[in-house]
């Protein structure tokens, strides 16, 4: 054999070696994130689905992929979600995206609209009925990825010092309820604000504010609201409340693509995983509600007040998609999916309950 076939075989075994090296070195990088709640750290179970996200990435990824955790007793801004991911303080965060409407009022209908989607019409929607496309489109100007982060279900229309009665026992109001539903209310002459969770019960014992909406049962209870506002109203507003994780798009990007397929993976399954713990916390707490808490008056609001609440979300609505193309693009794609998906869940839950109630 000549030098020159002997130096090739050289190359051949030093490149094969050098590319070896490298992979070697590429599988075994540990990456480690940061990752912000708005929640508490004792707030389950929206606590709970960051931590077991988090959790299960480290577990699939070997130890490629840590992510820690920091509460917002930690990082002190409950509502800086969205600034500090997409500035890179963080490289993830867990919140709501109605939270954001003040910034960016397009990412408001990816957590709930009043009288909307329910939560396994909305989950449908996201993966099925184009949502996750529209969710991409509209957090891109911001350099993150936004995805669906856990659901609630349907809220409880919230807590009140007094019995609601007439559209005008609401005003004059002080109400914490966020999102669209902070709008409806307000044109209903309630002055509507938005508190941090670890604030809510000291506001309403202080008379801060004279009512709120939290979540249901399971959550409420452990808040303690029912000692000073007993009144406590069946929904509206709130459908089908999705949480959602926020990635930093650049940081996103650097993860080789099997860690990228973990961390996806994880934060669909932690998502559902919260869905249906806080669906067996709201079972728990209502069976139990009326024996040991028995001064709660649970109630409806009045078809009155229904019917004002339901015209003056079509109104606002009306109002709030002129000159906001990507905002009508969103409500009308969930409105056509509700009017289609309607039909079943009303064959498939609605029809079954009320024939076996």
């Amino acid at each position: 054999m000549n030098m020159f076939g002997k130096t090739t075989k050289l190359l051949v075994a030093s490149a094969l070696l050098a590319g070896l090296s490298t992979a070697s070195m590429a599988a075994e990088k540990v990456y480690k994130w940061k990752l912000a709640t708005t929640w508490g750290p004792t707030l389950s179970p929206f606590i709970d689905a960051p931590t077991k996200m988090a959790e299960m990435v480290e577990k699939m990824s070997d130890g490629r992929l840590q992510i820690r955790v920091d509460a917002s007793n930690k990082h002190k801004s409950a509502f800086g979600i969205l600034d500090m991911v997409k500035g890179g303080q963080y490289d993830m965060g867990h919140s709501a995206s109605y939270y954001w409407k003040g910034k960016d009022i397009n990412t408001m209908p990816f957590s709930t609209m009043p009288f909307g989607l329910t939560t396994p019409e909305q989950y449908a929607w996201f993966y099925h009925g184009g949502g996750m496309e529209l969710m991409k489109k509209t957090y891109a100007k911001h350099k993150v990825l936004s995805f669906p982060g856990g659901s609630s279900g349907n809220q409880m229309g919230g807590w009140f010092r007094k019995e609601i009665n007439t559209v005008d026992d609401l005003k004059g109001l002080k109400m914490r309820i966020p999102g669209f539903a902070g709008e409806v209310m307000a044109k209903l002459g309630l002055t509507v604000t938005n508190i941090a969770p670890g604030e809510l019960y000291t506001s309403l014992e202080r008379g801060t504010i004279d009512a709120l909406e939290w979540v249901g049962p399971g959550m409420d209870i452990n808040m303690g609201f029912h000692k000073v506002a007993p009144y406590y109203y069946t929904g509206w507003h709130e459908p089908g409340l999705d949480l959602q994780f926020l990635v930093n798009e650049r940081a996103f990007n650097k993860l080789p693509k099997d860690l990228q397929e973990i961390l996806v993976t994880a934060m669909r399954v932690s998502a559902y995983d919260m869905y249906i713990q806080n669906y067996h916390m709201s079972a728990e707490a209502w069976s139990k509600m009326i024996s040991e808490y028995p001064n709660i008056k649970i109630k409806t609001f009045p078809k009155e007040v229904m019917d004002a609440l339901k015209q003056t979300n079509k109104e606002l609505r009306a109002e709030i998609v002129k000159g906001q193309p990507l905002l009508k693009e969103i409500l009308d794609s969930q409105e056509a999916y509700q009017k289609k998906a309607r039909k079943w869940t009303e064959m498939s839950d609605y029809l079954y309950l009320k024939d076996n109630l």
